[in-house]
């Protein structure tokens, strides 16, 4: 029996994460704000003991929008709500760094770990769709290589806010009427290029120390910034070889900058379609294929590419050449569109659907969704997954059907062991830097 376990995620996305899901017989069109259907979730995956609840985000929407994006809840409202609801999963959500306050954004993370007892995380981002700018107010969009310099700097500052207190920094001691110890509370102080923050921050250190931080990052700029400082990785995975050739880098890189590359986590993307009988779930396959239309496979593939207009290309011509339209958007998704469209010779009508539907190694019965899982996470391509629901129901099923056999083979806890989600994701809790800095001076 294995003694490694697979560490997973699932993304609360309502409607799902495609464009024509909401038109499925059995989906809940409005289950995007529908706190009922978003609890029955959160419980149904802590039954099958996920590690973490994920909500991503986005600050920009136009008319072509996907309909979860279009109307939806904000990340930290959700799960500060489903806080309550749950005792052991992880509650992670997505912010963006290019247009929030530091001091702001600690606030909200600490808080969300105080009432959760230690299961928040943060996914952080950079916006990549221009539009965004517009809705704070801003005269443009960060240029990519800024956005990244924006988030080393916000991250910088959001942790030095969050050891602000020092874990036993209050007191409460009645009899002398001492609140707290005022030598350990801390100014942060922090003046930077894009940042400046006197602190200290107004709620004590949170329960695992800092929210674990989660990041997508896949351009070269992205993989640095993440494998200096993310704890968990998402990444596309849309094949075997090329999230094989992910982890070995992120890993590679985090070593280089002196981290434990063994303690972090690489999660691709999984949107699994689990039936009773392999029969089964090819039909729901289908189901799932035949909610793709062309329209809309088009919108979706142009946001990676800031929204560009693709319906004025030939479909069944050669993918056209709109690199320029990625490299400020979001490059790497771009990038690897384009390369995967170049060396298939795929047109573009071919390359927005293969985009827009699930893959097939993940279709089948329990045991050969859980085969293709073992296979991924053995084979050194993933330490776990981040799974999609792709049809209403998807997730009971993969409760039902997956995760049994994965606690077979050993691959996946039977119980939780921990309280914290640093704990179920085993990692350390980080000492403080102050204390740390008062221990080295004594």
């Amino acid at each position: 029996m294995s003694t490694a376990q697979l560490k997973l995620g699932f993304i609360l996305h309502g409607v799902g994460p495609g464009w024509g899901d909401w038109r499925h017989a059995d989906a809940h069109a409005g289950a995007s704000t529908d706190i009922d259907f978003y609890i029955r979730q959160a419980k149904l995956a802590e039954k099958g003991k996920f590690d973490f609840l994920f909500v991503a985000d986005s600050v920009h929407i136009t008319e072509k929008s996907s309909p979860h994006y279009l109307n939806r809840f904000e990340p930290l409202t959700i799960l500060s709500a489903l806080a309550t609801v749950t005792k052991n999963i992880g509650l992670v959500g997505t912010l963006t760094v290019s247009y929030s306050e530091p001091y702001t954004v600690a606030r909200q993370f600490a808080s969300l770990d105080h009432l959760s007892h230690g299961r928040a995380g943060w996914n952080v981002v950079t916006s990549w769709l221009s539009g965004s700018a517009e809705n704070y107010g801003k005269p443009q969009h960060p240029p990519h290589e800024v956005r990244y310099r924006i988030a080393a700097e916000h991250l910088q500052t959001v942790q030095g806010l969050w050891d602000s207190w020092e874990d036993d920094a209050l007191t409460h001691d009645k009899a002398s009427g001492q609140f707290f110890d005022p030598s350990k509370l801390h100014t942060l102080n922090h003046h930077g290029e894009f940042f400046q923050v006197r602190g200290p921050l107004n709620i004590s250190r949170s329960p695992q120390g800092q929210p674990v931080i989660f990041q997508a990052g896949a351009s070269e700029e992205g993989r640095n910034f993440s494998a200096r400082h993310a704890e968990a990785f998402f990444t596309e995975g849309s094949t075997f070889e090329s999230s094989l050739a992910y982890y070995t880098d992120i890993k590679a890189r985090a070593t280089a900058f002196g981290r434990p590359a063994a303690q972090l986590a690489v999660l691709p993307a999984l949107r699994a379609i689990v039936g009773e009988t392999e029969e089964d779930s090819q039909r729901l396959y289908q189901e799932a294929v035949a909610l793709v239309r062309i329209e809309d496979a088009l919108v979706a593939l142009a946001r990676s590419f800031n929204e560009h207009d693709l319906t004025q290309y030939a479909l069944d011509e050669a993918f056209p050449d709109i690199a320029q339209y990625g490299a400020q958007s979001n490059r790497s998704a771009s990038e690897r569109i384009i390369r995967t469209a170049k060396e298939e010779n795929l047109t573009l009508r071919q390359t927005a659907l293969r985009q827009a539907s699930p893959r097939q190694e993940f279709v089948g019965t329990g045991v050969q969704v859980a085969d293709a899982i073992e296979r991924w996470f053995k084979g050194g391509a993933a330490d776990g997954f981040i799974l999609f629901e792709s049809l209403p129901y998807q997730l009971d099923a993969f409760v039902d059907h997956v995760v049994p056999v994965l606690q077979e083979r050993g691959l996946l806890r039977r119980e939780y062991t921990h309280s914290t989600l640093r704990g179920n994701l085993g990692l350390p809790v980080p000492e403080n830097r102050n204390t740390a800095a008062r221990r080295q001076a004594a």
